[in-house]
């Protein structure tokens, strides 16, 4: 199973506090998939919106395949997420009712399939930032002074 990973969102995982992932496939065309294989994807300002039972990536910009001429398709145009009717309802009902976000993490490719991990999120205030910098500094240096004593 070979995993070629396109495009990854260190931004997510600063911004919000994670609360569980999931993996979904998405409705592409043609000139989306082959773009995507070129890497030409960018996902930071990317989200998950639940619409009537259905959930759709939004913001996600794929940049048009340049030998489709005129039959590409638009960049940031909403795409449909292919999952399960019970993690969709699921996942609705943390968006719609608790308040929570989805995000998507990153974008590979899984077999010559394009895949995303979306995250269900809660956004983090910014002494929570700064809390979880001061912390991952301080996992470092113990690791650090930990190497040197061996």
């Amino acid at each position: 199973m070979a995993v070629q990973q396109v495009a990854v969102n260190r931004k997510a995982l600063h911004n919000y506090e994670v609360l569980e992932r999931v993996e979904a496939g998405l409705a592409l065309r043609g000139s989306e998939i082959k773009s995507i294989r070129q890497g030409r994807v960018q996902i930071v300002e990317g989200y998950a919106r639940p619409d009537r039972g259905e959930l759709w990536l939004m913001n996600v910009h794929i940049a048009q395949y340049d030998a489709a001429g005129q039959f590409s398709h638009e960049p940031t145009r909403d795409r449909k997420l292919l999952l399960h009717k019970s993690q969709i309802r699921e996942l609705s009902r943390a968006v719609l009712e608790q308040g929570l976000t989805l995000v998507p993490l990153r974008l590979y490719l899984k077999d010559g399939i394009a895949k995303i991990e979306l995250a269900l999120v809660r956004g983090r205030k910014h002494y929570d930032k700064r809390a979880a910098i001061a912390r991952r500094d301080a996992e470092r240096e113990m690791a650090r002074a930990m190497r040197r004593r061996r």
